[in-house]
């Protein structure tokens, strides 16, 4: 794209430049941060395709307990016979034989941040993970490729009863029952054919458990990075939030851009107790060739209360609907998000609940953002039960198209089972009002600034649920530089 400089430049040399009048036209993500590219140095790297020699090569190779080989090969059986959805955006471009699906890097997991390879701890230094370790959170675990490379939780969080550990650790450990018990049993392998991937697969991720009453006051977070070229990344996470309990936790996920697919096909499943409550949040900020096929579940009983706050900025394709089951009466859902879609990319995102349980109430309030092209589709699907009664649902959603070129597509669906319910729908999509920037202009602002400043405001409902740290780190994601050029 041209600069102001040099447009001007051109337009000297002609009569009847100082007619001409700029316009604010308005540039892309500054992805520079997170599309370093790291020297691959891997200790290991599974040979691309899907068999099940493959899988089992993978089972061996994280000493899986016989239960989970098994659970492997059966998930990989399933995910032969299903067939690709047929809805959504197209995910041709993506192959799984030409995926690696297992990449280990040079490190195991380290307890003690100095302990940490150079060229890895580089990377997260430069996205800022130790600092909000430091500032912000309670515990952290940082995935590079397929396994966590560090893991820490504070003394004072464990005292507490408190587990935060890798997946693999829970798989082995005290907690291995518990894991048994709840692992893909709220997304099964049969529920679509890349759960059943991800259940063939899976490796790395984070395990939670919070006791019975116990308030964690401080985030926990999970940060996931992929950084080998033509590889899929499939982590699992498993969080119980036990009887009056409550806890805040933190996903961010990035990967630099390489000119070939790479997939990420995780899992989360979330378990709401009786009156416990769960707030997940998630920075998405996936590179442009990624296809983000990941899925989300909770689990709610009486009287708890599940929130999703999501940013989705990146991925090349992105499917991403996290589903809550409010099965407890009194339970609730609510749903805040923000989509930036942008050139080549088609976000396909939205939420679904089924109400199971009386008195139940969900809220969905979403914003997409899209220019150069870009798609964004949002997917609402409330489902409420004839037992649900005296449930109540609403859904707002709203974009903000930035050219003529941009597509934004609300798909709302209702499935209302009981006269004895309350649901609404909203949806608006428009584009900046010029009213708007003529008065912040009238005010002493450039119109860059003026413009700029209204696509922030437009997505700050989602910043300002966040906690300070991650608020300054999606505002950086979404701030737009507005320069002058003939538009």
């Amino acid at each position: 794209m041209r600069s102001t400089k040099t447009v001007l430049r051109n337009l000297n040399s002609k009569k009847g430049a100082c007619e001409m009048r700029e316009k604010s036209q308005v540039e892309d993500i500054d992805r520079s941060i997170y599309d370093i590219r790291d020297e691959e140095k891997d200790a290991y790297r599974m040979e691309e395709g899907l068999t099940p020699e493959i899988v089992d090569k993978l089972s061996k190779e994280k000493d899986d307990p016989v239960w989970m080989q098994q659970f492997r090969l059966q998930s990989l059986q399933i995910y032969n016979e299903m067939p690709v959805p047929n809805w959504g955006p197209s995910i041709d471009g993506l192959d799984i034989d030409h995926i690696a699906t297992y990449v280990r890097p040079n490190t195991r997991m380290q307890g003690s941040w100095k302990d940490v390879p150079q060229d890895i701890k580089d990377t997260f230094e430069r996205l800022g993970i130790p600092q909000a370790e430091r500032k912000s959170l309670a515990g952290v675990g940082a995935q590079y490729d397929s396994e966590l490379v560090y893991h820490n939780v504070k003394s004072e969080v464990e005292a507490e009863g408190v587990l935060y550990t890798d997946m693999e650790s829970a798989l082995k450990g005290e907690y291995a029952d518990m894991v048994r018990k709840y692992f893909m049993k709220l997304v099964t392998p049969r529920d679509h054919k890349f759960a059943a991937l991800h259940g063939a697969v899976w490796s790395g991720g984070s395990f939670v458990y919070v006791p019975k009453g116990v308030q964690v006051s401080i985030p926990l977070q999970s940060y996931f990075r992929l950084n080998a070229k033509g590889a899929g990344q499939f982590e699992h996470t498993l969080i119980i939030v036990d009887e009056g309990a409550s806890l805040h936790f933190i996903e961010g996920c990035s990967a630099p851009k390489y000119n070939v697919a790479n997939l990420h096909a995780g899992c989360v499943e979330l378990y709401v107790k009786k009156n416990a409550k769960l707030r997940y949040s998630t920075i998405e900020n996936w590179s442009k060739n990624m296809y983000n096929l990941n899925t989300k579940r909770a689990v709610v009983e009486e009287g708890g209360t599940i929130e999703w706050v999501s940013g989705s900025f990146g991925s090349h394709v992105g499917c991403l609907y996290p589903m809550s089951i409010l099965k407890g009466e009194g339970a609730r859902m609510e749903f805040t998000g923000v989509t930036f879609a942008g050139k080549g990319q088609n976000l396909d995102t939205g939420a679904k609940v089924v109400h199971a349980a009386p008195n139940t109430s969900s809220y969905m309030n979403t914003r997409s953002i899209s220019k150069g092209g870009g798609i964004s589709t949002f997917r609402s699907s409330v489902v409420i039960n004839k037992e649900a009664k005296k449930s109540k649902s609403a859904v707002s959603c709203q974009s903000l198209m930035l050219d003529s070129e941009s597509r934004s597509d609300t798909i709302p669906a209702m499935d209302i089972r009981t006269k004895d319910a309350a649901v609404g729908h909203e949806a608006k999509i428009g584009s900046i009002s010029d009213d708007a920037v003529f008065y912040l202009m009238s005010r002493g602002m450039s119109e860059e600034d003026a413009r700029a400043l209204l696509v922030s405001g437009f997505a700050d409902n989602v910043s300002k649920e966040l906690p300070l740290e991650y608020a300054v780190e999606m505002n950086n994601l979404i701030r737009l530089e507005m320069k002058g050029s003939i538009g």
